[in-house]
């Protein structure tokens, strides 16, 4: 709201924005933006045309993508980083269309997401904004991006606007974009579920020894710069610290299935003790009374690890 509030009504360049929001529920955000800023805002549609002056939000459960004749394409591939929308798929679609003109700014957020987006900013040639750490409510993302991007420019988040003014009317990155960018054209074929693309075999990076939390499938290792992530052959993709993460949740859901099914085999071996009771087979008896108490000593073993764990607010 207070980067757009500073946003001139000639602004001549379209502003596209991606917030995490839940799949199963309306974003109020163009709403919330044009009430707060002099830019009118708006949901984006698929094949939408960009204009100046203009901010797009990304619908809920869709990545934005922004195609090479600049106009935008809804998309329901693979999250990325456990979200869709994600911000790394618009960032990397939008320095493939427009290079050296494509500005990305990262502002408060947890985790790394945004890391991978703004190094294929930086590869396009274009600039990179980042919210000051220090000044933001949620300082990692910002962070990240500082560690592994060289960033052109680190600053509250009161002086964001002015710059990306400075930026739009004079291109302000400090280095040579990459020549070769086929890795990133590549990624964003499939993330916009290129049916070609899909059906090769071939992929960015190298297979894994790690598989994917989300689908389970092999996951491949890219080496972008000094910044290592993972993408899987359908198109997840994680940063570090969010597949890390990702581990520790799908650990979670497992150890939770295991205590359901040993609770079940223990109530199963009671009831299989007590039948044999009543028929008098006393070493039967003592055999499924064995399997219950081994069941719920297991059972217990694990719940008393998961109350060891931090909650998952804690860690993120």
């Amino acid at each position: 709201m207070k980067l757009v509030e500073a946003l001139p009504p000639d602004f001549p360049a379209p502003v596209v924005v991606v917030l995490h929001v839940a799949a199963d529920s309306p974003s109020l955000l163009p709403q919330i933006l044009s009430r707060h800023g002099r830019l009118p805002a708006q949901e984006a549609h698929d094949g939408e045309r960009l204009r100046a002056g203009r901010i797009y939000t990304a619908p809920p459960d869709h990545h934005v993508l922004v195609e090479e004749d600049k106009t935008l394409r809804l998309s329901k591939g693979a999250r990325e980083n456990r979200h869709r929308p994600a911000i790394d798929p618009l960032f990397r679609s939008a320095a493939l269309a427009y290079r050296s003109r494509c500005i990305g700014v990262i502002l408060t957020g947890n985790l790394d997401d945004g890391t991978a987006g703004m190094l294929a900013v930086k590869r396009a040639g274009g600039t990179t904004i980042v919210q000051d750490p220090d000044d933001a409510v949620y300082p990692s993302m910002p962070q990240n991006v500082i560690e592994y991007v060289k960033v052109d420019f680190v600053l509250p988040l009161a002086g964001i606007a002015a710059k990306v003014i400075e930026c739009v009317t004079a291109p302000c990155a400090t280095h040579e974009m990459v020549a070769d960018l086929e890795m990133m054209a590549m990624e964003k074929k499939i993330i916009a579920l290129d049916p070609k693309t899909m059906q090769e075999d071939d992929r960015p990076g190298k297979p894994s020894a790690y598989s994917c939390p989300d689908c389970g499938g092999v996951l491949w290792e890219i080496e972008d710069g000094d910044y290592l992530r993972f993408r899987c052959r359908v198109g997840h993709a994680f940063s570090p610290e969010t597949m890390l993460d990702a581990q520790s949740d799908v650990l979670e859901e497992a150890l939770w299935s295991a205590i359901k099914t040993l609770e079940e085999s223990a109530r199963l071996s009671a009831r299989l003790a007590e039948s044999e009771r009543r028929r008098g087979h006393e070493w039967l008896v003592e055999r499924f009374e064995e399997k219950e108490r081994d069941a719920r000593q297991r059972a217990e073993t694990i719940r008393k690890f998961l109350t060891l764990e931090e909650p998952q607010a804690a860690r993120k």
